[in-house]
């Protein structure tokens, strides 16, 4: 239906409301006075009015002024007015329902000229967000950019001029292969952590949660830097005098989290010092704490320590990493519904602690 035939329609019905009740009345003329019936014209004007006209108010005040004169207001049936006080009774429900009109008009513009404001400013905060997210975007591109110019740089260098030295002198092959394998190793890690933070931010990640027990997933971390020197580093603390561990979560996604945080602690800590990993049930979780004793996180910095390309303040720009592996790590754990959480070690230090999903209790005693 188009605007004007709605419009149409709208006059109609109102007029038909209004000869339908002085049908109405006039039957019943005997039994009502004339206040009763100026009241009826006062509701119907407001009803024509709320609907979104005006004029169709005014208009349907006018009928009910002439309405009442002629049905209602002796002398009957006719457009005579007796008396000044009658004229004046007219004069009243006119001026009324005119007032009604007009103060109903006003707050219903009032309304819709809120509701075009509020629709206003919900727009603008779209339009705020938007650019808000766009400068985020800009931002993580900025620092993208220049952590890839960093960290891609050194690895690319020294490919590049073993490669050369290969090219000049061949004897030195064999020396220079494990480095260039290293090197490229490493170029690799900081691509795929890239990609794997871009698969989070996406939702890409495939899950497959199962019952695992917590010293398997340990004892796979600790295997992973089996072929380094630091290595014997590490030094686990499981208590084997109670039942296994079980919890409910996804063995790979699990093992990168604990792997990223292990690597971490022992990049950051002295080459002297032992990084220490442990495992306990804690309520309804599993607790997996990482503890080393580096420098620790400035509290001005702790908030920041799990943002994609963090760096401590002072590192240098190439430190070995691209500053991806505590973001993935905790969101990782929380596509799980674990946690990863950062406190100061007392004596110096920090301390990681991995949390995951313990087995419901029914299910342990079943499977133990």
């Amino acid at each position: 239906m188009t605007p004007k035939s709605s419009r149409y329609v709208e006059w109609l019905l109102w007029l038909s409301v209004i000869v339908a009740a002085t049908y109405v009345m006039r039957s019943s003329r005997g039994n009502i006075e004339q206040s009763h019936a100026a009241f009826v014209y006062i509701l119907i004007v407001l009803g024509a009015t709320a609907g979104g006209e005006r004029w169709l108010g005014v208009f349907v005040a006018v009928l009910g002024f002439l309405a009442i004169n002629y049905y209602f207001q002796p002398p009957f049936d006719t457009l005579t007015v007796n008396t000044p006080l009658d004229l004046l009774a007219l004069i009243a429900f006119l001026t009324t329902a005119l007032v009604a009109n007009h103060l109903l008009t006003r707050a219903r513009t009032e309304a819709e000229r809120a509701t075009r404001h509020a629709e206003e400013i919900e727009h603008l905060s779209a339009e705020i967000r938007r650019a808000e997210a766009l400068r985020e975007a800009s931002r993580m591109k900025d620092v993208l950019l220049l952590s890839v110019s960093h960290d891609l740089r050194t690895p690319l260098t020294t490919i590049r001029a073993l490669a050369q030295d290969i090219q000049t002198d061949g004897s030195r092959a064999r020396t220079h292969a494990g480095v260039i394998v290293e090197q490229a190793d490493r170029l690799g890690k900081m691509v795929a952590d890239v990609l794997d933070l871009s698969r989070l931010r996406g939702g890409a990640f495939t899950m497959n949660t199962e019952v695992n027990t917590a010293e398997d997933l340990l004892g796979a971390a600790v295997r992973q830097f089996g072929g380094i020197a630091d290595a014997k580093r590490i030094e686990t603390v499981i208590d084997y005098t109670r039942p296994a561990l079980l919890g409910t979560f996804d063995f790979v996604l699990s093992l990168r989290v604990l792997t990223n945080l292990i690597e971490n602690a022992l990049r950051y800590s002295p080459p002297s010092t032992a990084v220490t990993v442990s495992v306990t049930e804690t309520g309804s979780n599993l607790s997996f704490q990482i503890l080393d004793r580096g420098p620790g996180v400035p509290v001005s910095e702790q908030q920041q320590i799990f943002e994609p390309f963090y760096r401590p303040n002072g590192a240098p720009p190439d430190a070995g990493a691209a500053g991806l592996g505590l973001s993935i790590a905790k969101r990782l754990a929380e596509v799980q519904g674990g946690s990863v959480s950062y406190a100061d070690r007392p004596g110096g230090g920090s301390v990681f602690t991995f949390e995951l999903p313990a087995a419901a209790q029914e299910l342990v005693e079943t499977l133990t």
